[in-house]
């Protein structure tokens, strides 16, 4: 079940939101009747981001090999005419 909790309870039942954290469900804060952030924890969010930063750390390391470089709007195009073709089939 997703956590939704006002942002003051952060501060005044602490507690509370860190044992929902560590059980590995994030709690969503709102302010003001708005989303405003997501507590997880340091565990969950790792795993996250895990993939991401072996990507970046690939990336780099193939910038290093070579001295091609694409503009922005060459590489937005690419990815969006490959997106079209995968809608395609």
């Amino acid at each position: 079940m997703i956590s939704i909790r006002p942002v003051s309870d952060l501060r005044n039942k602490f507690t509370e939101i860190e044992k929902t954290v560590k059980e590995g469900k994030p709690v969503y804060l709102t302010k003001n009747g708005y989303g405003t952030m997501v507590v997880m924890s340091l565990e969950h969010y790792t795993a996250l981001t895990e993939d991401i930063e072996a990507k970046l750390d690939e990336a780099d390391h193939m910038a290093a090999a070579t001295t091609e470089r694409h503009t922005a709007d060459e590489v937005f195009n690419r990815v969006k005419n490959r997106i079209k073709a995968n809608e395609k089939v």
